[in-house]
């Protein structure tokens, strides 16, 4: 299936990431920080403003923030996300459509979401900008179709992510840092989400889109003056109301350093987090010296973690850290993704990373290399307008000096090393720290259990909801009789039978997806001669084609075709089958490796060449094929799930295809045709 890795590769360029130069360049004299000063007023509902003018572009931005106190949804869990893509379909003076088309006449942004608006555009178009977003804010239209409809898009969405390993790990380091009744810990499901009425999202907006906790920055080339009398009359009409008063418990971290490991049979790579929470605010004087101990740890492509795991030991393509303030109780983290074989020793190497901050002074050069980062970083995102707008909300929200950002370079270049070791020590707690991996247990237990015993940290067992469950069973044991023979010969009745397959000339399968939002339509045509081709479409357009004939094969990419090296070739043209089982005991080429889970259920391995293909001990059918793809220099599983079995023609044919090339995308068959629908020419 290396084709199919290859179209989502190409058509998702934005997942790759490629080491650059890390090389920092020598930093200039620090330059004089001066942020404009905001002009400031309340309405009388309690809705905060700031305006701050700026001329250079005649542009302007507004930023609605409603900074409520987190709260948690409990079994309605996904109603605030329902209202965010509720909000902004119309609005009760103007319709979704209308409102839609004059946005995009104006040249306009306009967005919503369950804790505020924002709107930017052209400053001459400032004041209808204003009107539609206050609009759409204060008088949206919330209906069952919206509601239904957008539900179903969500549902769809956690679907697709069941068998994805980041999402899977995601959700129970959340659920196990925070509880799963925290405001952070909690998760949505398909059974929440069906739990939402109309009413619930109605009660939500009601509750908590209030102006006592709201803020509207403005920044842009406007009159502030004018401007104001223009935000009263949009503004002044929103409903003076508080939100519901919510008291948050206090996440605790474990008493001692410890794995929880989560069994994610399809993983192709674990998932490894290292969290403690702690409590900074911006206002607090370790707030810039945590920033700069995390730089240096790591905090990009010079920082530690990524120099030792990925540039020293080749175990990931990148390892971050991650350490911020907040006025509510945060997380210090340290997080990759790995190859299975070496879980057990990256672990090692976070734990040796942190230590080693916490017990040695920074150097001069380290430290000098994060100001300058810091500082350029600063300077750079302070010239946008967006970065002034929340600036000036930091200010309101975190309580900070007026002075704050004026002083943040000389605060950053005020941090010694060994401010660095002090909050290290305080913030990134090594001997309380939660080690979540998620991975495959079959391929990651053995080692990381010796490993684990060595280092004295004990491993917890849970499930893919953050549940406490027994330690997975490897390694089970395969039936008396059962052979990779027995197996090929199973499958193949299950499916129809050799005759049924045998009476199978041609087979042409359609099936749709989507990728980034936009629909894909795949087109499959297969020979019993071993001919294949394989046509992807976006929007009527063939974005890839890939072709094996009778001698040669070439892949084809935006007009531009690449022949197959005559060792792709071969490998392409034993796929090609139309059942290729029928080869592998022809050839006697099969090997049993093991009982292994798929899907939660058991299913026998069975290795053909450098792949192995899956399939179900009861069903006999097959459900997954895995196979090593390489990129950028490191080698990983990718495994494609097959599901959804349906009878065409006497053959039962899988109409479900799911894979994961770091996002999930499912195909769905649409048309199966057999022996008619393919001719010579697709081959050409």
């Amino acid at each position: 299936m290396k084709k199919y890795i290859f179209i989502a590769a190409c058509l998702c360029l934005s997942y790759s990431v490629t080491a650059q130069d890390r090389k920092q360049p020598q930093p200039g004299p620090a330059p004089t920080i001066n942020i404009g000063k905001p002009e400031t007023f309340t309405l009388k509902n309690g809705l905060k403003v700031m305006i701050v003018e700026n001329h250079k572009l005649p542009r302007v931005s507004y930023n609605l923030t409603i900074d409520n106190t987190p709260y948690a949804e409990g079994d309605k869990k996904g109603v605030s996300d329902l209202l965010s893509e509720m909000l902004g379909n119309g609005t009760q003076k103007i319709s979704k459509d209308a409102f839609t088309e004059e946005v995009d006449f104006l040249g306009a942004n306009i967005g919503y979401s369950s804790q505020g608006a924002y709107g930017s555009g052209l400053s001459k178009y400032a004041d209808r900008i204003l009107e539609l977003m206050a609009d759409g804010a204060l008088r949206p239209v919330l209906t069952q179709q919206e509601l239904d409809d957008n539900r179903n898009r969500f549902i769809e969405s956690l679907k697709s992510e069941e068998k994805n390993t980041s999402a899977i790990a995601s959700r129970v380091q959340d659920v196990l840092t925070f509880g799963k009744n925290h405001p952070s810990g909690e998760y949505t499901t398909e059974e929440t989400l069906k739990n939402v009425t109309l009413q619930d999202v109605k009660n939500n907006y009601n509750s908590y889109f209030v102006p006592s906790n709201a803020y509207l920055v403005v920044i842009g080339d406007v009159d502030a003056k004018k401007l104001k009398k223009k935000i009263e009359k949009e503004f002044g009409s929103w409903k003076k109301a508080v939100a519901p008063s919510v008291t948050i418990t206090e996440p605790k971290n474990v008493q001692y350093s410890q794995i929880n490991f989560i069994d994610v049979p399809n993983a192709v790579q674990s998932e490894i987090a290292l969290i403690n929470t702690y409590n900074l605010k911006m206002s607090d004087k370790d707030f810039f010296p945590t920033i700069l101990a995390n730089q240096i740890l790591g905090g990009g492509g010079e920082g530690r973690l990524f120099l030792n795991l990925r540039e020293k030991h080749g175990y990931t393509y990148g390892a971050y850290s991650s350490a911020s303030a907040s006025k509510y109780t945060t997380t210090f983290s340290a997080t990759s993704s790995v190859r299975n074989a070496v879980t057990d020793s990256a672990t090692v190497q976070f734990f040796h990373e942190i230590n080693k901050i916490r017990k040695e002074l920074v150097s001069a050069e380290d430290l000098k290399n994060a100001k300058a980062k810091y500082i350029g970083n600063f300077v750079m995102q302070i010239q946008k307008p967006a970065t002034v707008a929340r600036y000036a909300l930091n200010t309101q929200t975190q309580n900070l000096p007026a002075d704050f950002y004026e002083n943040y370079i000389k605060n950053i270049n005020a941090v010694t090393a060994a401010d660095i070791q002090h909050v290290a020590n305080k913030y990134f707690l090594a001997d309380q720290m939660r080690v979540v991996i998620a991975g495959k247990a079959s391929e990651v237990l053995p080692n990381l259990e010796k490993t684990a015993k060595q280092h004295n940290l004990p491993i917890l067992f849970f499930d893919k909801f953050g549940n406490p469950t027994e330690k997975p069973v490897v390694n089970k044991p395969i039936p008396a009789g059962v052979t990779a023979s027995t197996i090929i010969t199973d499958y193949i009745n299950a499916v129809g039978g050799e005759k049924k397959i045998k009476e199978i000339k041609t087979l042409k399968i359609v099936s749709s997806g989507t990728i980034q939002g936009q629909p894909i339509e795949s087109i499959q045509r297969k020979t019993a001669d071993g001919k294949e081709s394989v046509e992807m479409k976006m929007m009527g357009q063939t974005v890839m084609k890939q072709v094996v004939g009778a001698t040669s094969g070439y892949s084809e990419m935006q007009g531009q075709k690449q022949p197959m090296s005559a060792d792709e070739f071969k490998e392409a043209k034993a796929e090609a089958a139309i059942f290729a089982e029928l080869n592998f005991a022809k050839n006697n080429a099969a090997k049993i490796t093991g009982i292994e889970s798929i899907n939660d259920k058991d299913a026998y391995a069975v290795l053909v060449g450098e792949k192995t293909y899956y399939y179900d001990v009861q069903s006999k059918l097959k459900v997954a094929v895995k196979e090593v793809v390489e990129a950028q220099g490191q080698k990983m599983d990718n495994i494609t799930y097959y599901g959804n079995y349906k009878e065409v023609k006497g053959l039962k044919i899988p109409h479900e295809v799911d894979l994961n090339i770091g996002i999930p995308l499912k195909l769905m068959v649409t048309e199966v045709t057999t022996n008619s629908g393919v001719s010579d020419a697709d081959f050409k």
